[in-house]
């Protein structure tokens, strides 16, 4: 598995949805489709992170970053170079790290409730979420600045399936 990042600008240190919905409409998903139509990659999932969650950037940096999670189909030791210029960071994960995954810093998940019962289970369903958030952006006209409320309604809907609330 590789791993890349793709820096997220703010306005008075605060993130617009906008910029994050466009950043996954008209960087991630171009991204995503071309490696995964060159045969290069099988797998990807994607999240908001910053430095104190796994963000390998300066001692002093706050900024919010898309981290990108990839695994590919064959060894590719040059894969960096397959990545537009505004992946940043992008490095190799080790296979130790790629075993665990916590929900809180207090609680992990159980992979033996899994049907499968390896760690790869829990980074499939992560990477359908991922999936599902990327194709629900860009069922959007290109030319729409997306309404916020919109996406927030799809997630009540997830709400509502499961009768769970988060935040």
């Amino acid at each position: 598995m590789w791993e890349t990042f793709i820096k997220i600008p703010t306005e008075n240190n605060q993130i617009r949805f906008s910029v994050l919905f466009d950043i996954v409409r008209f960087k991630i998903h171009p991204m995503i489709s071309s490696l995964t139509n060159a045969g290069i990659i099988e797998w990807y999932c994607f999240l908001i992170h910053g430095k104190k969650s796994g963000v390998p950037t300066t001692q002093d940096g706050n900024e919010a970053y898309f981290h990108i999670r990839m695994s590919l189909k064959d060894e590719k030791p040059d894969f960096p170079k397959s990545l537009p210029d505004y992946c940043v960071m992008t490095r190799r994960i080790e296979r130790t790290w790629v075993e665990r995954i916590s929900i809180t810093s207090e609680l992990m998940f159980d992979t033996s409730l899994f049907k499968y019962e390896g760690i790869e289970e829990v980074w499939r369903i992560i990477g359908e979420q991922s999936e599902w958030f990327l194709k629900t952006l860009n069922a959007y006209k290109e030319t729409v600045e997306i309404p916020p409320i919109h996406i927030a309604e799809f997630l009540h809907y997830y709400s509502n399936m499961s009768q769970l609330r988060v935040g």
